[in-house]
């Protein structure tokens, strides 16, 4: 079996994955409403890919405020920590192992997503641009919008964020997780303390890289003195070139990249943190990262590494074989597979994901993909 490499068991934290394939976190918005709720279609859809070795859910935002989509699931009312109970027992029964993934979209949102229509919030008052949200226009209806003027947090309401976080991770808890997930990627909020683009702030969340690293360091000690460090991990997207090629958002490309996240992943590494998932860019003939990066975060990181963005099971093998990581997420193919592990582990043809049902909608594009009958 030639992808045999991709199936020992690898501890994570406290638990021991059975394979290192992972389910990433994929938007879905497949949430009941109004409330934004986790249901039993989506139960069913993350039981169904419990043959994973670890899962990760679609980005939960931790509070109103951090919604950017329609339909997109929550973990800030007990009516959606019920709802999860729901996903949590389903692949529990199954043997799965599962984090939430905790999300606020800051600055990429849109006034009809906001309590009471008021404007999104930000480190400062920087529209977004190059990306569109997605916005509710009637019943199970919605179209993409261009992000509404955010206005910047005051220093006092960053440090209510942070208590924020730490409130859903007791929620995540509360509702069955495994652990958590904290979502520093791909331009949304703690991205945006993060860059240099989008953090103009003069107090201690801005200015330098040490402190737009702040908000970071803070909700990871936070969230941490909740759930442990060793069932903590955090996603970046650390993009050294970006496209012109119409996608959901990428992120923001820094004048020195390598600098940024070599120092936000030692920060990490002092915190702990079980694991560190990293985002490669995923368009059409995207590059890999610099080689000089992975073989740097290996060293610094002395936690699991996990790598996503179109993987195969081919770069899967040869960055695991190069040793600069230990787990990788599958994006697309788990949409598409919900048997995924069993067919790479067999070398089985996949089914074509259909971009069409990627987002909102019913069971159809998201529980009904087959499984493979050889």
């Amino acid at each position: 079996m030639k992808n045999e490499a991709l199936f020992s068991e690898i501890n994570l934290g406290p638990y021991t994955l059975k394979n290192r394939i992972v389910l990433p976190p994929l938007t879905r918005s497949r949430s009941s409403q109004p409330g934004n709720i986790a249901n039993d279609l989506m139960a069913n859809y993350y039981a169904q890919r419990a043959g994973a070795g670890f899962m990760v859910t679609e980005g939960t935002q931790i509070e109103p405020r951090g919604q950017g989509y329609a339909w997109t699931p929550g973990i800030y009312s007990q009516d959606q920590i019920e709802g999860w109970k729901k996903v949590t027992k389903a692949v529990h029964d199954q043997g799965g192992i599962i984090f939430a993934q905790l999300w606020h979209v800051g600055r990429v949102s849109h006034t009809s997503l906001q309590p009471g229509g008021t404007a999104p919030v930000a480190p400062s008052a920087i529209r977004a641009d190059a990306v569109k949200v997605f916005i509710e226009t009637g019943p199970g209806q919605g179209a993409l919008a261009e992000p509404s003027e955010p206005r910047a947090l005051t220093t006092e309401e960053v440090k209510e964020l942070v208590q924020l976080y730490a409130q859903a991770a007791r929620n995540a808890l509360e509702a069955g997780f495994d652990g958590v997930e904290l979502h520093c990627a791909n331009g949304y909020l703690v991205n945006q303390f993060i860059s240099e683009h989008t953090n103009q702030r003069d107090d201690e969340y801005g200015g330098s890289l040490e402190n737009r690293l702040r908000f970071l360091k803070e909700i990871v000690a936070a969230v941490s003195a909740e759930v442990g460090n060793d069932r903590l991990g955090v996603r970046f997207a650390p993009l050294f070139e970006s496209t012109d090629e119409d996608r959901v958002y990428l992120g923001l490309v820094e004048s020195d990249p390598h600098t940024t996240y070599i120092e936000a992943i030692k920060l990490l590494n002092e915190a702990g943190i079980a694991y560190l998932s990293l985002a490669e860019a995923d368009w059409d003939n995207a590059p890999d990262l610099p080689e000089n990066f992975y073989q740097e975060v290996r060293e610094i990181f002395g936690g699991r590494i996990m790598y996503a963005g179109k993987y195969s099971p081919e770069k899967a093998l040869r960055v695991l074989q190069a040793g600069n990581g230990d787990i990788f997420g599958f994006g697309r193919p788990f949409i598409a597979n919900p048997d995924l592990p069993i067919r790479i582990r067999n070398d089985w043809p996949l089914n074509k994901v259909d971009p069409e049902t990627m987002y909102g909608g019913t069971d159809e594009g998201y529980t009904d993909y087959p499984s493979y009958q050889p």
